[in-house]
C-alpha cells in the first residue's frame, strides 16, 4: 500500500504527490491546486456533482463554444435548464425564464437540450463511479453520493486521493469537469461540493462542522425553501448559528418535524446512509409550449410525439407500464393529472397515445394549456406486456407497424419515420 498519503497532510490534485503543510505550489509539478485538511485521510463520504453538466457536454462536443456564454433551454416560454459559467457571470441561472436569461445575456448561444446525449454521458460517469465503490446513490443525471468506507485496501489509497484521481479521469476520458465534496455525512458532502465550483474539491470535517455552519444562511439546510426561509426570518432566524442556539424541543414546538431537522442539520448531525436507489417508479415526457394551446388537434400532435418518446424509453430500459398518466398545465400554472390503469402492461406508443387521447378529450374544453405530458407508472416486467387484443383486431397490425418503425429509427435516426399525427413537412 502506498504510504505517501500518510506522510503528508495534503496532496496535489493534479499529480497526486504528497504535500507538507504550508506549500503553495506542488513540489513535483508546480500546480497550485493543493488540498489540505486535518481529517482529509479519514473521511469517506462524498458528493460528486458535474459542473454545468449539459452546457459542459455541448462545449466538449463543439470547441467553438468554449469561451462563449451557453444556455441550455429554449423557447420564450421555456426556462433555463443549465447555464455555463460564462453565462452565469452575466446573471443567468438555472430555472430562470428564458426571456429573462436573454435579457441578461443577449449574446448567449442557446441550445435545446439533447437529453439522450446527456443520459449517455451521465451513464459513462456513473460507470466510473461504480469502479470506486458499489455504494453509489445517484441523485440526478449529473450528481451522486458515494460511500468509500472500506475501499482503501482495494485502491491502495484513502478515499480522498481516489476521488481526486476520479475527477482527473472524468476530465481526461469523458471531457467534462466535476466538483467533489468530501465529508462525514450527506448534508455536508453536498454543501462541500458546491463551495468551489467548477473543478472544486472541498472538505468539511466533523470537528469543524458546527463552526463552519454557524454564519451560513438558514437556506443552506435541506428543505428550507424561500417560503420557509421567510417564516424563519420573520421569527428572527437568518443564520444557522441562531438555530444552533435553540434547543431541539423548542424548534420542534415551533416548527413540528421540520424543527427537528433544523436542530440536527444545524449541528452537522445527519445519519442518513448512502444506499442504492430503488428502481424508477415512472417513465414520462412532457413539453412546454412556445404559446398556449387550446386546440385538440395541436395537443394531439404533441401527445403523440411524447407517447413515442415514452415508449422508446420503456423499450430501451426493458420495462413496461400498466397505468397511463396524462399531465396538463394551464396558462395560470394549475396542474391537471388524469390516469387510467390498463388490463395489461404496455411498451407501445400506440396504446399509450390512445389511452392518453381518451383522457385528453375530456380536458380539451377550450382551456388554454402551456404544458402537456404523458407517462406510465406501475412498472412491470415486459414479458407480460401487450398480449394480443381480441376486441381490437387492428391492434396487432399497429404493434407490428410500430416495431417496423422502431427498427428503421434505430438504424437511421428517430426522425426517419413519422406518423400522420407528428409529421411536419420540411420548408
Amino acid at each position: 500500500m502506498s504510504s505517501v498519503h500518510h506522510d503528508h497532510p495534503g496532496f496535489c490534485r493534479d499529480c497526486l504527490a504528497g504535500q507538507p503543510e504550508g506549500q503553495r505550489r506542488c513540489r513535483a509539478c508546480g500546480s497550485p491546486r493543493l488540498i489540505y485538511h486535518p481529517e482529509l485521510h479519514q473521511l469517506t463520504l462524498a458528493h460528486i456533482d458535474c459542473d454545468a453538466f449539459y452546457a459542459s457536454v455541448e462545449k466538449r462536443d463543439n470547441p467553438d463554444l468554449i469561451d462563449k456564454p451557453v444556455i441550455i433551454g429554449g423557447g420564450k416560454r421555456g426556462v433555463v435548464s443549465t447555464a455555463c459559467y460564462v453565462a452565469r457571470i452575466h446573471g443567468v441561472r438555472s430555472a430562470m425564464p428564458m426571456f429573462k436569461a436573454l435579457e441578461a445575456c443577449p449574446h448567449a448561444v442557446v441550445i435545446r437540450p439533447d437529453m439522450e446525449k446527456y443520459v449517455r454521458v451521465g451513464r459513462e460517469i456513473r460507470t466510473l463511479m461504480e469502479e470506486l465503490t458499489p455504494l453509489v446513490q445517484p441523485i440526478s443525471i449529473d450528481e451522486a453520493f458515494l460511500e468509500l468506507k472500506g475501499t482503501e485496501l482495494l485502491h491502495h489509497d484513502p478515499p480522498s486521493r481516489v476521488l481526486a484521481r476520479f475527477a482527473k479521469r472524468v476530465e481526461t476520458e469523458i471531457g467534462i469537469t466535476v466538483s467533489v465534496g468530501l465529508s462525514y455525512c450527506k448534508f455536508l458532502a453536498k454543501v462541500a461540493s458546491d463551495l468551489n465550483k467548477p473543478r472544486g474539491y472541498s472538505v468539511i470535517g466533523e470537528a469543524e462542522a458546527q463552526h463552519f455552519l454557524s454564519d451560513k444562511p438558514v437556506s443552506m439546510i435541506w428543505g428550507v425553501g424561500k417560503a420557509f426561509e421567510a417564516t424563519l426570518a420573520a421569527d428572527g432566524l437568518r443564520t444557522i448559528g441562531q438555530l444552533q442556539a435553540i434547543e431541539e424541543t423548542e424548534l420542534m414546538r415551533r416548527y413540528g418535524s421540520m424543527g427537528q431537522r433544523l436542530s440536527r442539520l444545524s449541528r452537522g448531525i445527519d445519519e442518513r446512509s448512502v444506499h442504492l436507489n430503488e428502481a424508477a417508479k415512472s417513465v414520462s415526457a412532457e413539453n412546454t409550449f412556445f404559446d398556449d394551446i387550446s386546440a385538440i388537434s395541436e395537443l394531439t400532435s404533441h401527445l403523440r410525439a411524447l407517447s413515442e418518446k415514452v415508449a422508446w424509453r420503456l423499450k430501451r430500459h426493458g420495462i413496461a407500464g400498466q397505468t397511463v398518466v396524462l399531465k396538463l398545465k394551464t396558462k395560470d400554472f394549475k396542474t391537471r393529472t388524469r390516469n387510467k390503469r390498463l388490463d395489461d402492461p404496455t411498451q407501445l406508443a400506440d396504446r399509450i397515445f390512445r389511452v392518453g387521447l381518451s383522457l385528453l378529450e375530456k380536458e380539451a374544453d377550450g382551456t388554454h394549456y402551456r404544458l402537456i405530458g404523458i407517462g406510465v407508472t406501475d412498472l412491470k416486467d415486459p414479458s407480460t406486456a401487450d398480449p394480443g387484443d381480441l376486441v381490437d383486431p387492428q391492434a396487432a397490425r399497429r404493434a407490428a407497424a410500430e416495431a417496423a418503425m422502431d427498427s428503421l429509427r434505430h438504424k437511421f435516426g428517430k426522425s426517419t419515420v413519422q406518423t400522420g399525427y407528428t409529421f411536419t413537412p420540411k420548408r
